[in-house]
């Protein structure tokens, strides 16, 4: 966390809707009502890729995702670059990533506006793929996972740490993630949970046929580098909306991001209580 605030305004404030959601478009009515009321610029975007924030020529001071996880992923993604704070309300199910539930949103916002917030920056990865078709650089908030094209084949992998190599995999794909991530996919894969708090990339083995089949937890300065190996093709998806089509030989290296991104929060967050809250855990 860190104790930078925002410019005292009049504030511009780019304002991401959930294309498909009617209660995110009633909403933002609302909340264009509120900070425009206040004398502060209220920019709309509804579309499906997230908005693009550079044609904003680094005016934005804010930006408000009304959705779930997925409308926060992508608000987040188009902010990294800009450096712009993003602010999650929560229309969804889980709401991982959200700090703001509807029922507080005005109350929300009045802390906004009085300096009563903290800014978190959270660590991202940097993703450089080598592929048949040309180079891409591609920043990933939770993670970057290789899979399967075919249900019935199983890939190969060749997986480097740190400049060496260390294993060759046998497996449905892989998956690199950072600590944010490490309650998205990597859960469900029976990957660690990692603080928030702690900087590391997260390496977990998609069903591997092979008998090692453990995560590993390195360091953000230890580069990852993944080489598909003959002779069947795969996929590579970032944070589970870019997709680019790989072939044996092309390679995918995986680092600590440069820019963090960065969350509006209003409380010191309770990781351990929102991971009880969010998946229900109790004592025995």
């Amino acid at each position: 966390m860190t104790g930078e605030m925002m410019s005292s305004g009049p504030w511009k404030i780019a304002l991401v809707i959930h294309p498909e959601r009617r209660a995110s478009r009633e909403l933002a009515g609302k909340v264009r009502s509120f900070f425009e009321s206040r004398g502060h610029e209220v920019i709309e975007d509804a579309s499906p890729d997230g908005p693009d924030m550079s044609r904003f020529d680094h005016t934005l001071d804010l930006a408000i995702a009304l959705g779930g996880d997925g409308t926060m992923l992508r608000t987040a993604h188009a902010s990294v670059a800009e450096q712009i704070p993003v602010l999650g309300v929560n229309l969804g199910a889980l709401g991982y990533l959200t700090e703001v539930e509807p029922s507080a949103l005005e109350l929300a916002f009045e802390r906004l506006l009085g300096g009563d917030y903290t800014i978190d920056q959270r660590m991202t990865l940097d993703v450089s793929v080598t592929a048949e078709d040309g180079a891409h650089e591609l920043v990933a908030l939770n993670d970057a996972a290789i899979a399967k094209t075919r249900p019935a084949h199983t890939i190969r992998l060749r997986l480097g740490i740190g400049g060496d190599p260390f294993l060759s995999y046998v497996a449905d794909g892989f998956l690199v993630a950072s600590p944010g991530g490490s309650t998205a996919y990597n859960l469900s894969l029976r990957g660690p949970i990692v603080s928030p708090k702690v900087s590391a990339i997260v390496l977990t083995p998609i069903a591997p046929h092979m008998l090692f089949d453990r995560s590993m937890v390195v360091a953000p300065e230890e580069e990852i580098d993944l080489e598909l190996l003959p002779d069947r093709p795969a996929v590579l998806i970032v944070d589970g909306r870019s997709t680019i089509a790989l072939r044996p030989g092309d390679t995918i290296r995986v680092r600590g991001g440069k820019r963090p991104a960065r969350f509006i929060t209003f409380d010191t967050t309770d990781f351990y209580g929102v991971l009880r809250a969010k998946f229900g855990l109790t004592d025995r």
